[in-house]
């Protein structure tokens, strides 16, 4: 059973129907107990870094999703991967969940923000959400922030007048700064490589 985080600020049902479409068992919930429960979590998000943590605490699912990423697979999506991170500058500086080193802070580059679109996927680690991808695999963004990090955090990067962080891991956790539900067969076969990782 994969549990969608739902804490208020997350696009929460086009990954539940990408992850029904799939088969992959799952559930909507923000209860403790379904993410103890759970093999494998996935924390949307959309909108601004402040709110989105603002919504977090209030639900007090903090500490929970910190333990259960010590235990099983957790995917960030989009802002949801930022806040796997451990301060953002988006308005104000904000705490996040610091589950991976580094920060979020405005993208710099000569092109047009917010970066959205399709680009095109840059290896730069083996990871298991890559298997069964090619290098050049497009997928669709939408964001202003990325992410400032080691380069031992990132398996897969995009060109965008600077290198974008487009998929991180460390240990248990995964982030994707990009949206794969909305990234067509490419996007579905991450989430059915994580989904695989949660039945291990």
């Amino acid at each position: 059973m994969i549990t969608i985080i739902d804490y208020g600020a997350g696009n929460l049902f086009s990954v539940q129907n990408a992850l029904n479409f799939l088969d992959l068992e799952n559930q909507v919930s923000s209860d403790p107990k379904d993410l103890d429960r759970a093999d494998g979590l996935i924390l949307p998000g959309v909108g601004a870094f402040p709110l989105a943590m603002e919504k977090l605490r209030e639900t007090g699912l903090v500490s929970c999703i910190r333990e259960n990423a010590q235990k099983k697979p957790l995917l960030g999506i989009c802002l949801g991967m930022q806040m796997l991170f451990e301060e953002s500058e988006e308005f104000t500086r904000t705490e996040g969940l610091s589950l991976i080193p580094g920060k979020i802070d405005k993208i710099v580059c000569p092109y047009k923000i917010p970066h959205m679109g399709w680009n095109s996927l840059e290896f730069t680690r083996k990871s298991p959400l890559l298997r069964g991808l090619s290098e050049g695999d497009s997928v669709y963004f939408v964001h202003s922030f990325m992410a400032y990090t080691s380069g031992e955090n990132i398996s897969a990067q995009c060109d965008y007048g600077v290198k974008i962080p487009a998929l991180v891991e460390r240990g248990n956790v995964f982030g994707a700064q990009f949206h794969p539900e909305k990234s067509g067969e490419v996007g579905l076969q991450i989430l059915r490589n994580f989904g695989d990782l949660t039945k291990r």
